[in-house]
């Protein structure tokens, strides 16, 4: 006999950076493993050290990281985590990004400008990764920015059923708060059976996060208008399109986000707004001043749609049946 023989097993193995670990733990307990031990820590002067307790060798790991604050550190600390993984001799290496940093720098508006999008892309690449698993990215066109699969995952039913289940669906409206999010608005009325309106907002290219003109478009009159979007950083814009709702004479106004980055100015800004909830996933952690002190801030978990996902992923089967009733 020539050759050797192998039981021809699969091994799932499972990493969490420092970044978001209660979610980490959430996706372990319901694929029914555990997160593997991690030796990770900071150097005086910044760098980063990792790991792992256990060997990898031969096995299909998954590495979740999202980029929250301060998002360049953990962006660091997970491609520091592919690289380990790598040169442990993995059978492959699955990157799970439930926030993907940079997504919004995904194209040039001016000259002179990066496309960051790409290069985070690029950067998970060249480390090891075989393969990326995110959520809501903020442009579709980011999963051409990998050379390999991607698997993006929508936050779209968890969110949306919930909002149907809590609203009279007879006087609801879906709204887009801007022409970007169209398309993902036309979803939400599809499996809620609500007609759409739009905010259009003119930005001022010089500032970053301003917003000048705010013009609705559709009939938003006496209705429950539920404004959907990716993610929210400072809360300025979308505030503002709340704002111009009830000018409109909207009834009352939901908004639901999958990332809830909420920088800044935020906690102010979403606590003084007549916006009667915020719905939220746990793709990144409600900073502590947030969660503390808003009680119209619902947040709901993502963890059981990426469990399903990795599963999928590891058995090989199909993520995109996970989606398919959209």
């Amino acid at each position: 006999m020539t050759g050797i023989k192998t039981t021809g097993e699969k091994k799932m193995m499972f990493f969490s950076g420092r970044a978001h670990p209660v979610l980490a733990e959430e996706i372990a307990h319901q694929l029914g493993v555990g997160v593997v031990p991690t030796k990770a820590f900071d150097f005086a002067n910044g760098e980063i050290y990792v790991r792992y307790q256990e060997s990898a060798r031969g096995a299909d790991c998954f590495v979740i990281q999202s980029h929250t604050a301060p998002i360049n550190q953990w962006i660091m600390e997970q491609l520091i985590m592919i690289d380990a993984l790598k040169r442990a001799s993995a059978r492959s290496i699955t990157v799970i990004v439930p926030f993907y940093g940079y997504a919004r720098q995904d194209k040039k508006h001016r000259g002179r400008e990066p496309i960051s999008a790409r290069l985070i892309a690029d950067l998970m690449k060249t480390s090891g990764a075989d393969r990326i698993l995110a959520v809501d990215l903020h442009t579709d066109q980011i999963q051409g920015f990998f050379d390999g699969p991607v698997d993006h995952l929508f936050a779209l039913p968890l969110l949306a059923d919930y909002v149907g289940a809590k609203v009279d669906r007879d006087k609801l409206t879906v709204v887009s708060p801007d022409a970007g999010r169209v398309r993902v608005a036309d979803r939400w009325c599809d499996r809620l059976g609500a007609p759409l309106a739009i905010v259009h907002k003119r930005r001022d290219k010089d500032v970053a996060n301003q917003v000048t003109v705010h013009e609705v478009v559709g009939d938003v009159e006496g209705r429950i208008c539920v404004l959907v979007d990716d993610m929210i950083d400072t809360g300025g814009t979308i505030c503002a399109a709340a704002d111009a709702l009830f000018a409109h004479g909207a009834e009352d106004v939901i908004v639901t986000a999958t990332h809830g980055v909420l920088s800044g100015p935020a906690a102010d800004r979403l606590k003084n707004s007549r916006v009667s909830e915020f719905v939220f996933t746990n793709t990144l952690p409600t900073p502590g001043e947030v969660a503390n002190d808003l009680d119209k801030i619902k947040v709901l978990s993502i963890a059981p749609t990426i469990a399903r996902a990795v599963r999928e992923v590891f058995e090989d089967g199909s993520v995109t049946s996970l989606f398919d009733e959209q």
